[in-house]
């Protein structure tokens, strides 16, 4: 389900890009929006084209597809899997083992700390 509408998803948001580059421009952009058009920025237009019939409802799709990925994905567990444990290897019969201290032999004694001559005044 998640891989079909994120499949969805990016092929709405392809045909919406494609859509409004196509459409053309209602206004002289920024100039338009401060006055340096004639026609009124959010007023009427009359009659809505196919191009912006089909803008609306990409726009509408890709917004469902937006809000029903991000239900998903919150209810989904972590995408962060846990790793087993890691597990040492079992030791090969017939394998030398590894040298270790024989038996009946003490410990070695620890070495004698060095003293640190006393700074000269």
């Amino acid at each position: 389900m998640n891989t079909f509408l994120i499949i969805v998803h990016v092929i709405v948001s392809a045909v919406l890009v494609i859509v409004i580059l196509l459409q053309a421009g209602k206004g002289s952009g920024l100039g338009g929006a401060f006055g340096g058009s004639s026609q009124a920025v959010f007023g009427g237009r009359g009659a809505q084209t196919f191009l912006g019939k089909v803008t609306s409802a990409s726009a509408a799709v890709f917004m469902l597809t937006s809000l029903s990925l991000s239900y998903l994905s919150t209810r989904s567990g972590s995408v962060v899997k846990e790793a087993p444990a890691p597990v040492a290897p079992a030791p090969v019969p017939g394998a030398p083992a590894l040298p270790g201290p024989a038996a009946g032999t003490p410990p070695a004694a620890p070495a004698p700390a060095q003293s640190v001559p006393a700074p000269a005044k």
